[in-house]
This record gives structure tokens, C-alpha cells and sequence, in this order.
């Protein structure tokens, strides 16, 4: 059975245990992981097929690492509904970064040492959209998003899945069109307001 923490913080800042405290409630729901939830895997794979997972399974990772940059440095400090979005997603993609890094690990892989490249990459697409503005931010997120399913699309296919790791890239895919359709409808609206 999953555990979940409840933390709450008493107005002076000390943190406890207490969930029955009167004062503001900050809950994090968030599953912990045990060693029970970590199976290792690949080792009925032949040295081919596991080369395939390694290669689809650091690609995976490193986009995620692109696409939770791109949504970072997107951000203002506005309070508004597109920076609500743009953290949204920002969260979501890590969650991918967590998916796929686990997956390297179990199947005895490491992450790609070129990863920094696909961080720089995230930075230069965030940070240069932000700088051209909101129309400029949601056409790099469809375009990105876009680009992000045929990926998942081709490797979906591309290596010989376990069952688990099949579902956990197909849902993080369904993520990614979640994206495109938020994008597309804020982008909408942007030019209708015109």
C-alpha cells in the first residue's frame, strides 16, 4: 500500500507530523517509492535488443529534459493562466524526466552523457519564445509537443517493451497531446482576441 504524507506547518515555520493541526495545511500527494516498486529488466534481452531499449530509453530522457527547460524558461513572473499552464507542464515533463530515468536504471542503463546539450536546447527554445512573446511561446510548445509524440510514436515501436515500460511511454505520450491540445486552444483565443 501507498503511503502519503501529510505535512503541516504551524505559523512560526517549525514543520511537523501533525495532520490534525488547525493552523494551514500543505499536503503533498505523492506516492513514495520502495525497493518492492523497482524490478530490473532487460536481462532475457539479447545484446541487440538491449542496445534498442538504451537508445530509445536515452532519447526519451534527454527530449524530457528539453521539454521541462523549454516550459522553465518560458515563465514570467506574471500570475497569470499561461504561466499556470507553463508550470503545469513544466511539472508534468519532470515527472517523464523521473519515468525514464528510473527505466535506464532498472535495465542497468545510465543516461546519456550528451544530456547537457538537450538542457542547453531547452534553454535557447524557452527563454528565446519568451523573449518574442505569448504567440511565440504557445507555437514553440505546439511545434515541441508536436515533434514529442511522432518521437514517443517511433519508439514505442522501435525496442521490445516490457509491458510496464510500454504503458509508462504510452500514458507520458498521452501527456504530451494533453499538451498540444492546451497550447493550441490558448493560441486560438490569442488570435481571436485580435
Amino acid at each position: 500500500m501507498r503511503s502519503i504524507l501529510r505535512i503541516t506547518q504551524k505559523g512560526t515555520g517549525n514543520m511537523n507530523m501533525d495532520a490534525n493541526s488547525s493552523d494551514y495545511d500543505v499536503s503533498i500527494l505523492r506516492p513514495a517509492i520502495y525497493k518492492n516498486d523497482i524490478t530490473f529488466r532487460g536481462r532475457q534481452l539479447s545484446d541487440g535488443d538491449l542496445s534498442k531499449v538504451k537508445k530509445s530509453l536515452r532519447t526519451l530522457h534527454s527530449l524530457e529534459i528539453m521539454a521541462t527547460n523549454i516550459y522553465r524558461f518560458q515563465m514570467t513572473g506574471r500570475q497569470d493562466d499561461l504561466n499556470k499552464e507553463l508550470l503545469a507542464a513544466m511539472c508534468n515533463e519532470q515527472t517523464h524526466i523521473s519515468d525514464f530515468l528510473v527505466r535506464l536504471y532498472e535495465y542497468g542503463l545510465t543516461p546519456s552523457p550528451l544530456r547537457g546539450m538537450w538542457w542547453i536546447a531547452g534553454f535557447i527554445f524557452g527563454f528565446g519564445s519568451r523573449i518574442l512573446g505569448k504567440k511565440a511561446v504557445l507555437t514553440i510548445g505546439v511545434w515541441v509537443e508536436s515533434k514529442a509524440v511522432h518521437h514517443y510514436e517511433e519508439l514505442l515501436k522501435a525496442a521490445p517493451w516490457d509491458e510496464a515500460t510500454y504503458k509508462t511511454i504510452a500514458k507520458d505520450q498521452a501527456d504530451e497531446r494533453g499538451h498540444i491540445h492546451t497550447w493550441q486552444t490558448m493560441l486560438k483565443h490569442l488570435e481571436n482576441s485580435k
